[in-house]
């Protein structure tokens, strides 16, 4: 069975400096018990991976507007005052990248690949220092994986074997996330006896599931 931790014990785990990856979409979905534990720890220095840095004191923008956060990668970053101001006064270091790559670089480094072919960003300044691979006389790009220390993710409901299930759009980058991280911790809002879940509804299998939060 998977060890049920409290989020300051999930928060203790995460160093200055580690990378984190962090499920949900404009704060939808996102760790937020795990996230509060975090900025009261006082963690800094974080390289986050993460969709966007959603809204002031909301979702990861609580590590944002709290400065914890020294390299942020993602694909948007347009609905958090707090992320626009640190970005101009080069607070933090922002890696933009488009929200597909994203998805396939860390679906990449959970599945155990050398990385992902794609069109996405060929003759433009993405394609900078990145390998150019042509197949049937068509250019790819190679994005390489991109694996975190922890992948921080809210699920639904998680059994005591980690199969996870997701609820409407809470379900967006969670499964993805869960994925990539050498240690995934779940915030999960109902955790239940294994049996409990219908194998056909699960969303993450429990195989990517580490440590497990009571929401």
């Amino acid at each position: 069975m998977i060890k049920i931790i409290t989020a300051a014990q999930a928060a203790d785990m995460i160093k200055d400096g580690d990378t984190v990856a962090i499920g949900g979409f404009l704060g939808v979905g996102a760790p937020s018990g795990i996230l509060d534990a975090i900025v009261a720890k006082g963690t800094k220095d974080l390289v986050v991976h993460s969709s966007d840095s959603a809204f002031p004191n909301v979702g990861v923008g609580k590590l944002i507007g709290n400065n914890r956060i020294a390299h942020f990668m993602g694909s948007h970053t347009g609905t958090n005052k707090d992320m626009q101001a640190l970005i101009k006064s080069n607070g933090i270091k922002l890696t933009l990248i488009p929200q597909g790559t994203f998805c396939e670089r860390i679906r990449a480094a959970g599945g155990g690949l050398g990385g992902v072919l794609t069109p996405t960003g060929v003759g433009t300044m993405v394609a900078e220092g990145k390998q150019v691979i042509t197949v049937n006389g068509k250019e790819f790009l190679l994005e390489e994986p991109l694996p975190s220390d922890f992948a921080l993710v809210k699920a639904y409901k998680a059994d005591k074997a980690g199969n996870l299930v997701f609820r409407l759009s809470a379900r967006n980058f969670n499964p993805i996330i869960a994925m990539g991280g050498k240690v995934t911790i779940v915030e999960a809002e109902h955790i239940v006896e294994i049996g409990e879940l219908d194998p056909d509804n699960i969303h993450s299998p429990g195989v990517f599931t580490n440590y497990l939060v009571q929401a």
